[in-house]
């Protein structure tokens, strides 16, 4: 007997029809023997109806009540599954975050879980009872309903999972595993079988939409095998796990892309101890993420900074940049929006050399020009125009072997 956590997106419970496709998959899993625990998210478009509605009064609606009104999508998919399980002849139970002892922080929108008790799911578990949680939610140490953000069930699942120290936690979605392109624009792109935590959490930081980047780090903390398959049918998927288990080395796994990019450039600034900080503070201060950052060094004691920032955030940080440029006497700010990253990442690039020098011959095969150069222990980064990255994204996964033989 295994101990199997389950978590189901938004389009997996996008109707009626679709949560009761959900309960024979479940029900499946359940007659082999298995306890198993669901997790859920909203049906497709609730939440974003919900905060639509709370704007439709106010703007800025208050954190706390809008916490409390989008943990309706959850309760609501919870419940329909286990009336349908009930209904089915099968013990089941529903329990919102709160009564599944999910202890998070009181930043209300994006909280982070502090701890899982989990007593009372292991009690129901104990008596055979298939338990259906309301994913995407907890609560503070006051008790107020907390949610955790984008993608948040996907949290809940594996921090369950590692609560329970289930056997494997299995992500379901509505594509059919971790692929080493996006199929979408590289019509060569193959599934993955395995895929080590470290490469997951790169390639989810870097724009694979797959898994939530925070469930990843649970994961790898906890060690949690975690399953990413398709809602809508049997195939296997992809197994996301530590390296040690066995995986084969390539150099390079997948091949990644983000449009959401900007970069601004301040010129001439004074190159002097504590700039920086004047620059970098401002802007942490307004929440804004800085991603990549290069120095170029002129004569005079001058030098000119670069760095990226989310295309959301842009406009702001341009404002924040001007005002810090007249403090610190810095010529001008000029910025980007039109720009994206493309990213190659694989364990195998810790013992292997070569591989920016073929991402960059690569690139300049395309005629595709690098603006932006950054890199970490497995994956290398290069901001290009953004009218050029599908086609960098294609031509890298070639030139690094990745491309399906038919």
């Amino acid at each position: 007997m295994a101990l199997i956590v389950k978590k189901f997106g938004g389009t997996s419970v996008g109707n009626l029809a679709k949560i009761r496709n959900v309960a024979n998959r479940v029900i499946k899993s359940y007659d082999q023997g298995n306890n198993v625990v669901v997790i859920l998210s909203a049906m497709a478009g609730v939440t974003d109806g919900l905060i639509k509605l709370a704007k439709q009064i106010t703007d800025t609606p208050q954190k706390r009540e809008l916490d409390a009104l989008m943990a309706t999508g959850e309760q609501t998919t919870a419940a329909l599954l286990a009336i349908i399980l009930q209904s089915m002849g099968y013990k089941a139970q529903s329990l919102l975050g709160f009564q599944a002892e999910v202890r998070t922080d009181c930043a209300f929108g994006n909280a982070r879980i502090i701890d899982i008790g989990a007593n009372r799911i292991k009690t129901l578990l104990e008596n055979r009872y298939i338990v259906v949680v309301a994913g995407f939610q907890g609560s503070d140490l006051e008790g107020n309903i907390t949610t955790l953000g984008r993608g948040g069930s996907d949290t809940s699942a594996v921090a369950i999972a590692a609560a329970l120290k289930a056997d494997c936690c299995e992500i379901y979605t509505d594509v059919d595993g971790v692929y080493t392109a996006d199929p979408n624009i590289c019509k060569h792109a193959r599934k993955l079988e395995k895929i080590t935590f470290d490469e997951m959490l790169e390639m989810a930081s870097l724009g694979a939409k797959v898994l939530q980047i925070r469930s990843v780090e649970f994961a790898k903390k906890y060690d949690v095998p975690v399953h990413v398959r398709s809602s809508f049918s049997e195939e296997e998927g992809t197994m996301v796990i530590s390296e040690e288990n066995g995986m084969e080395r390539l150099i390079v796994t997948g091949v990644t892309y983000k449009k959401d990019e900007a970069r601004i450039t301040m010129k001439k600034v004074p190159d002097q101890p504590g700039i920086a900080a004047k620059i970098f503070t401002p802007i942490a201060g307004a929440g804004i993420n800085v991603d990549m950052i290069i120095q170029n060094t002129r004569q005079g004691g001058q030098t000119d900074l670069t760095f990226t920032v989310p295309r959301d955030d842009f406009k702001h940080a341009m404002e924040i940049g001007r005002s810090v440029a007249k403090e610190i006497s810095a010529e001008d700010v000029i910025g980007d929006d039109g720009i994206a990253k493309v990213s190659v990442t694989g364990v195998g690039m810790k013992n292997h050399s070569g591989v920016a020098s073929k991402m960059f011959s690569t690139l300049a095969s395309e005629n595709i020009n690098i603006l932006l150069i950054s890199t970490s222990e497995i994956r290398i980064s290069c901001i290009v125009a953004e009218k050029h990255v599908e086609l960098a994204v294609r031509a890298l996964h070639t030139a690094f072997g990745l491309d399906k033989t038919e």
